[in-house]
């Protein structure tokens, strides 16, 4: 199924719980002189615009990335900060970073970057703002079980489907456990939706069974509007580096307290 399209949805908090995460480990990982290799199995277009008509219609990122700026959610230095500002400088100030954009922020040379996405439209307009990186128009999954373990061999991976096939949460835990057995040294990191029939809770009691180590971070939000399913985002992450539990506890307190 290919009819999901991000544009609706941008900058929402589901956004700003994932891309405070994301930018938090790419801004670890590129602090040592080391190469690295990003790979995202689901890129989308990797380049949104908070007025555009699609994003207007849901005004979804009111209650994400436009409130956490409005309200000083994240101090100055924090490195989404960094990104979003790049971001707008080079593409206008109603623009806003997919998860291609913020790690290609912080990417370097001699690191390496690999994106796939299939949806036709979404691909073509990746392949025109993320130069930085190999993109493929294929299934993700299969270009990151065909790349890994990559070299360099230290990176990060980020599993971000949009749970439209339902067995996704029942396969990406194997997809998951065959990866980290091949890449054992790589960050894996998988984002899901919490719906109101908490359809996700199989999946991560599996992924909690087999990585004790791994970070779980989830929070939760009203829905977008009335009838919305989404309620929450989680994110796990395998071999969390250094300050980002405490990164999750923060994003997590906060919509506690919204709550």
């Amino acid at each position: 199924m290919l009819s999901y399209q991000h544009a609706y949805h941008a900058g929402n908090a589901a956004d700003l719980h994932k891309h405070a995460l994301l930018a938090t480990v790419m801004d670890y990982l590129t602090r040592k002189d080391k190469p690295l290799t990003y790979i995202e199995t689901h890129a989308g277009r990797g380049l949104y615009h908070l007025d555009s008509p699609e994003a207007a219609r849901t005004g979804e990122a009111q209650a994400g990335i436009l409130r956490a700026e409005a309200e000083g959610w994240l101090a100055s230095t924090h490195p989404l900060l960094a990104a979003l500002a790049e971001t707008r400088a080079r593409h206008g100030a109603s623009a806003y970073p997919g998860s291609p954009l913020i790690a290609g922020h912080f990417l370097r040379p001699g690191d390496r970057a690999f994106l796939a996405e299939l949806h036709p439209a979404e691909h073509a307009a990746l392949t025109r703002i993320a130069g930085f990186a190999t993109i493929r128009h294929e299934d993700g999954l299969q270009m990151a079980q065909a790349i890994c373990p990559p070299s360099p061999r230290r990176g990060l991976l980020l599993i971000d489907p949009s749970f439209e096939i339902k067995t996704d949460y029942a396969e990406l835990p194997r997809q998951i456990a065959h990866l980290t057995r091949k890449w054992n040294v790589g960050i894996i990191a998988l984002w899901y939706p919490i719906l109101t029939d908490l359809r996700h809770l199989p999946m991560t009691e599996t992924l909690r069974s087999a990585h004790p180590g791994a970070l779980i971070s989830e929070i939760r939000f009203p829905p977008a509007r009335p009838g919305h399913s989404m309620i929450g985002s989680g994110m796990f992450v395998s071999n969390p580096p250094w300050g980002l539990t405490d990164e999750a506890a923060r994003i997590e307190k906060i919509f506690q307290t919204q709550a």
